[in-house]
């Protein structure tokens, strides 16, 4: 597990609602409370979609929702001229993605032993912080998925040009 406070939070929520930065993750869970308290399960409703769509993966290709589809969602609640009192975001790297990173790695762990590679974002009281964790389907002593999801998550911080403190 790592925890990061961003250190520019302006760059920072630009980049994860208005740019595809953050578009290869999953929306597990939303909670914005500006002047009411929202919630958003990001599970997708097999009800809503017809059995075509339902099969059709540029409709529904996971079990969540892609942050790209609920990004502007989240937007709409978030912007405005007062900062909003709390922010969660619990977010999912894309199954295949989190295959391919543990597959590159070159790790003893089978990816089917790895639930999620879960990244959690919550902003209080000014301060923005990230949560990387990992999510199993069964007990695994071997931290390697842990190591492996830190380590990617660094590097893609790096990448996106986004400050933060260990």
């Amino acid at each position: 597990m790592l925890s990061c406070r961003i250190t520019e939070l302006k760059n920072f929520m630009s980049r994860l609602l208005t740019t595809d930065c953050f578009d290869t993750f999953l929306l597990e869970k939303a909670v914005i409370t500006t002047y009411n308290t929202f919630t958003i399960d990001g599970h997708t409703e097999r009800d809503f979609f017809t059995a075509e769509e339902w099969e059709d993966p540029s409709v529904h290709a996971y079990d969540l929702s892609r942050w790209a589809d609920m990004r502007p969602v989240c937007y709409s609640l978030i912007k405005g001229k007062k900062t909003p009192v709390r922010i969660k975001f619990i977010l999912q790297l894309k199954p295949e993605i989190m295959e391919r990173l543990i597959v590159q790695s070159g790790a003893a762990v089978p990816a089917n032993y790895v639930k999620a590679f879960v990244l959690t974002i919550r902003y209080e009281n000014g301060n923005m912080t990230c949560i990387t964790g990992v999510s199993l389907f069964d007990f695994l002593p071997d931290k390697t998925p842990e190591r492996i999801w830190d380590e990617a998550f660094r590097t893609f911080l790096l990448k996106q040009d986004i400050s933060c403190e260990m």
